[in-house]
């Protein structure tokens, strides 16, 4: 049965007073067997039997919520809602979440006992952070803590968080804005690895960067690496066809010196590339290269997959390695937005990269395509599988319900470990819903089984929770439990 939780503000400190530590929960000293040393050791582990979504009004009539599914094919509920935990305002927008700890953590200083055990869930429109408990009962997560805005722009001089991750010295949190909404620049806020509280703005010189994104890293290598996407003000409302064209959204990537937030070099991909969004490094922790995902040319509407590598003399560089052409479609099949173009972008708004480092999933919202490449030779990808569902024309329907056309397409994508399933959700952001998909998204998630010897993709017939299996509300970004392929980074070979 699925059930709604509602909390109200949870207090901050402990009933002894004392600020709230993960550590706390966990005096045996034992370590989480979740975090990974290796990569390979993710690989081997079990299965995750839960998968986590944030789900988001987009009428801010009724409250977003971290929604838990059953992933168990042995179980009588699985690909069924099991559980939404409401958040306690209306309009946050949750969007982007993560784990308060990763395998990385095993190297990382500030930690305890390291415990993947929380989840924070950012407010994209409220600048609002939610942390969640997922003990003692997994499948029903617990509010425990709420960050208001003004934590985040009084102490990091942010706001719209969007991306986090579990890393050194903290968590870093990007965030599009500067104080209060502002048009920034936008950066990363650390924060603390136990408690959640905002400590200060990652960045001790930030150089030529203002626009902001996704981050990850190289972590044996002390590099973090940024992306682009736009302010508040432009991105608030979806896409400024005017800012568009006229090249003004974000077409570079910024590396810099991981432990200082000192800014290294900015790699501009040229301004026809617009929006770098999704970072997706190397898994091996010794690499030094990985791929960024491009949503749109203005010169012909297609869509890429750009390659980092670091060169021998220390500096990064950047090749184009995956183009996606639009494709042509009749005036009257396309919203507004689209009509003086005459075709369907593919939008790439998402990318995974197995844990092992061989496959690669790009996500073509436009076009209603996820895409599988092979990318044993990472400078060459060769496309294996593609499966269709939805897209702004097509609206393909999935072959668990023939009957139903499919609003959205594949947007966020999310990884198992072993790299054997593939998990979709359908909603990107309320604007750009509104822009591409005029007539409503309805909410729908979907499984795909993945050859990982020979590369294929096949839909999953039992796993598709759908409309009102989530009261409505649109779904955006999945986390597994245990760690999935996008959230994870590891110390050790």
């Amino acid at each position: 049965m699925t059930t709604s939780d509602h909390v109200g503000q949870p207090p901050l400190t402990d009933p002894t007073g004392h600020a709230h530590r993960t550590d706390q929960a966990n005096p045996s000293g034992h370590t989480d067997p979740t975090l990974y040393r290796t990569p390979a050791d993710a690989i081997a582990a079990p299965p995750e039997k839960l998968a986590y979504l944030v789900g988001f009004d987009r009428s801010a009539q009724r409250p977003d919520a971290l929604i838990t599914v059953d992933t168990d094919p042995e179980s009588s509920s699985y690909g069924r809602v099991l559980h939404m935990a409401d958040v306690p305002g209306l309009g946050d927008e949750l969007h982007h979440f993560g784990w308060n700890a990763c395998s990385s953590a095993l190297a990382h200083e500030g930690h305890h006992q390291p415990e993947r055990r929380y989840l924070l869930t950012p407010g994209l429109r409220s600048s609002r952070l939610h942390v969640f408990d997922t003990h003692p009962d997994p499948a029903r997560p617990r509010l425990v803590k709420v960050i208001e805005p003004a934590e985040l722009a009084d102490k990091a001089g942010y706001s719209r968080p969007h991306t986090l991750h579990c890393g050194p010295g903290g968590v870093l949190l990007s965030c599009l804005g500067g104080a209060h909404g502002n048009d920034g620049p936008g950066g990363v806020a650390l924060l603390d690895h136990e408690t959640f509280d905002v400590l200060r703005a990652w960045e001790t010189d930030r150089g030529p960067q203002r626009l902001a994104y996704d981050v990850w890293w190289h972590l044996q290598h002390n590099i973090a690496v940024t992306s682009e996407w736009g302010t508040p003000s432009m991105v608030e409302n979806g896409v400024d066809p005017e800012l568009l064209l006229g090249r003004s959204y974000g077409h570079a990537l910024h590396f810099w010196e991981l432990d200082s937030g000192r800014h290294l070099q900015r790699l501009d991909l040229g301004d026809e590339h617009q929006m770098v969004l999704e970072l997706r490094p190397a898994h091996d922790p010794a690499a030094t290269w990985g791929f960024a995902g491009v949503v749109v040319s203005v010169a012909d509407l297609s869509a890429s997959v750009w390659r980092w590598q670091r060169e021998d003399d220390g500096r990064f560089t950047a090749r184009k390695v995956i183009t996606i052409p639009a494709e042509p479609a009749k005036e009257d099949e396309l919203p507004p937005a689209l009509k003086p173009f005459g075709a369907v972008p593919p939008l790439v708004t998402d990318i995974n990269l197995s844990v092992d480092d061989r496959w690669l999933y790009v996500s073509a919202w436009g076009t209603g395509e996820l895409h599988q490449y092979d990318v044993s030779d990472p400078a060459h990808p060769r496309r294996t599988a593609s499966v269709r569902l939805g897209g702004i024309t097509a609206r393909q329907p999935h072959p668990a319900a023939p009957g139903l056309p499919l609003t959205g397409g594949p947007q966020m994508v999310e990884l198992s470990r072993d790299g054997r399933r593939v998990y979709l959700t359908n909603s990107l952001y309320g604007a750009w819903d509104d822009q591409f998909y005029p007539d409503g998204i309805h909410p729908w998630l979907a499984k795909l089984d993945a050859d990982t010897e020979n590369g294929g993709l096949t839909p999953d017939l039992r796993f598709f929770p759908h409309g009102e299996d989530f009261r409505g509300l649109r779904v955006h970004q999945t986390r597994l439990q245990g760690g999935d392929a996008s959230s994870d980074s590891y110390c050790y070979r």
